[in-house]
């Protein structure tokens, strides 16, 4: 029995039962696609239904505001995903559903990820939407690296090529690969559990113990942080969103206080108007006159 038809059988015992994987509208797809981004499973489908309750098509969605989208993102993080799903919405109302993998990625916003896991998902193309998870399993089944990396990602599609099958039930192997990654094949893997143990060339690395787990597999960006502050600038940016969003509007003067209590107006006004401008050039907020409220647009 071949590896993909072992992987495809684990998936129909344990495959995690998730709203999005019972649909093949792509405007459902692309929603839950970019809610995941930077987002725990179990949050996103909380979220994911009550944003189909408000916005459940793309004309919908299309024709919201700014101040709507970021309202119905509010707990989600990283707003400008929110504006980003809005303005794919919209694209596709004026030109229409892209129908290739190309095509999505063609749309601004929409990275090769995403693009591929929409045609993979929603349209059956026979494509592979490579993450953190999906780099991480084939490099250890398909090149016995423990650990790949991003520089390995056109390997890991070569190779990949002769993995997905040509016929069937294809488009599913990606999602056994996500839920093999959260189940199994984690940063320090549960070999002995793997249905696919014996055809992965790091298998036995793992379990003779050869391999030094990481504190961190992936090098990640240093975030930005203002002097002494406890957190980096995400956080506090969180945080004038969240208040501006709550109260409709806020002076910019009694902003600093409001997101941060050790708010020293005369080492911090500069950095608190160095956020705000990030927040208007992101189209999250406006500002105009020292008021700061959400945008109509």
């Amino acid at each position: 029995m071949g590896a993909t038809t072992k992987l495809l059988r684990w998936y129909r015992l344990h495959g995690r039962n998730l709203p999005w994987r019972r649909t093949r509208d792509p405007y459902r797809i692309l929603v839950s696609e970019v809610m995941l981004q930077q987002t725990q499973v179990d949050r996103v489908k909380e979220y994911y239904r009550t944003w189909l309750k408000k916005f459940p098509t793309w004309k919908k969605l299309a024709r919201a505001s700014n101040a709507d989208v970021i309202h119905a993102w509010a707990g989600l993080g990283y707003n400008r995903r929110a504006l980003m799903v809005r303005d794919v919405a919209r694209s596709v109302i004026e030109h229409g559903v892209p129908k290739t993998e190309v095509a999505w990625f063609a749309i601004k916003g929409i990275g090769p990820y995403t693009a591929a896991a929409v045609s993979a998902f929603a349209q059956k193309r026979r494509t592979l939407p490579i993450d953190t998870n999906i780099r991480r399993v084939l490099g250890r089944l398909l090149l016995g690296k423990p650990f790949a990396e991003l520089k390995d990602d056109e390997t890991i599609r070569s190779k990949a090529d002769d993995f997905l099958p040509r016929r069937g039930a294809y488009y599913d192997v990606p999602q056994a690969i996500f839920d093999l990654a959260t189940l199994i094949c984690t940063k320090n893997p549960d070999c002995a559990s793997c249905p696919l143990r014996k055809d992965c060339k790091a298998a036995k690395l793992f379990v003779s113990g050869r391999v030094q787990i990481p504190k961190r597999s992936i090098a990640t960006a240093r975030e930005r942080k203002h002097r002494n502050k406890p957190f980096p600038d995400r956080i506090y940016r969180g945080r004038i969103l969240k208040t501006v969003r709550e109260r409709g509007q806020v002076s910019g003067r009694r902003l600093g206080q409001m997101i941060d209590p050790d708010f020293d107006k005369h080492l911090d006004q500069e950095w608190l108007e160095m956020m705000i401008d990030r927040l208007a050039k992101d189209g999250l907020v406006s500002y105009s006159r020292k008021i700061i409220t959400l945008p109509k647009g």
